[in-house]
């Protein structure tokens, strides 16, 4: 399988997964074009750019170095400024904490190195705060490795989660979309850190340490974050995901997504993975804006819930043919042509009712 991969991947380096792009598979489990895409590594959003339709995903230059010099900050002498928020946050009488870092294993990069490394360390348990733990989680029927930038804290036998935030809470209130992605992004690495430990949930905590500046400046401020709603959700569109090997058998042979082809044949490899787009997808996936055209017509571009109520109606005009429509239909859409015909037929009605005659003033 891993060569298959990397004959669809073509010649370049496979592209590490995050929480990010976990999060955002699993809220759109059936589409099998993104389960493919990422399980091969593809970078989608070079992808995108290659074929004309790039996406405005990513932070600029300055919010990147911000945010690094804040990480810096609350991770400075040990972490320091960390211990001190945990203390706080959590209302522990802790005095000090052993720090280790995870990120650097005597030079070697590699990923099942670190992985076990990282494993060795946390299952000891000796230390108390781990910074860069290489984690892993199966998505798909495949392992994936996660490098997290966030620390393990460790007390008591109990590990939390501690994730840094570089966006501002302002007089107690930051974003409810970036608390949102945060609180996804670190159910992912709850869930992959309970797996790695394997003592059961009781060994990493739902709760959640969130890091941010606060106010407009870079004084940290830090809250628990409840997630375990999102470990719920997260595990059961996991589960629902189809295994790669099965995706694969239904690709043609030979197919890749070289990038040194020509854009119009990259845009035509992709056709045979079947992409289940919805307006969601244009800020959670890279080529959300090429699906988007790909689907123009198709009742999927309308979102999920109308997706679902028309059933089998794959397309907006098959969907009026049927509205207006007084031919039979086959069983298996005579439900969906009642809802489509009850709707027709209200709308005409309302349109008759509030649409009035215009009467001119004769012209002197």
């Amino acid at each position: 399988m891993d060569q298959r991969l990397a004959q669809l991947r073509g010649n370049t380096a496979p592209k590490r997964h995050n929480a990010r792009t976990i999060a955002a598979l699993t809220t759109n489990p059936g589409c099998a074009r993104r389960a493919i895409l990422d399980s091969a590594g593809v970078d989608k959003d070079a992808l995108a750019r290659t074929i004309g339709f790039p996406a405005p995903f990513g932070q600029s230059s300055f919010a990147i170095t911000r945010g690094n010099a804040f990480e810096a900050q609350v991770k400075a002498d040990g972490c320091a400024e960390l211990l001190r928020l945990l203390r706080e946050t959590l209302g522990l009488d802790l005095a000090e904490a052993a720090y280790t870092n995870l990120e650097d294993v005597g030079g070697d990069d590699s990923q099942e190195i670190r992985h076990a490394y990282s494993a060795q360390k946390l299952t000891r348990g000796a230390e108390t705060l781990f910074d860069h733990p290489l984690l892993r989680l199966a998505v798909a029927g495949q392992n994936v490795y996660l490098e997290p930038d966030l620390v393990a804290f460790q007390h008591d036998g109990v590990f939390h989660v501690v994730e840094i935030k570089s966006f501002a809470v302002i007089d107690g209130q930051a974003d409810p979309g970036k608390v949102a992605a945060a609180a996804i992004q670190s159910a992912v690495y709850v869930l992959a850190l309970r797996r790695l430990l394997g003592r059961g949930d009781d060994a990493v905590s739902p709760d959640v340490v969130l890091v941010c500046p606060e106010n407009f400046s870079n004084r940290p401020v830090a809250t628990k974050v409840d997630v375990r709603k999102q470990l719920i959700i997260l595990d059961h569109q996991l589960s629902r995901l189809t295994r790669v090997e099965a995706l694969l058998d239904l690709l043609p042979p030979g197919l890749t997504l070289d990038p040194a082809q020509p854009p119009a044949d990259l845009a035509a490899a992709l056709g045979p993975l079947e992409a289940r787009y919805a307006p969601g997808c244009l800020s959670s996936c890279e080529l959300g804006f090429f699906c988007r055209e790909e689907s123009a017509g198709c009742t999927d571009a309308l979102g999920t819930s109308v997706r679902e109520q028309l059933g089998g109606v794959e397309t907006v005009a098959e969907a009026l043919r049927i509205a207006h429509g007084d031919h039979p239909v086959p069983p298996e859409e005579a439900e969906t042509a009642e809802v489509l015909r009850s709707s027709a037929r209200i709308y005409d009605d309302a349109l008759r009712r509030t649409v009035r005659p215009v009467v001119l003033a004769p012209v002197p």
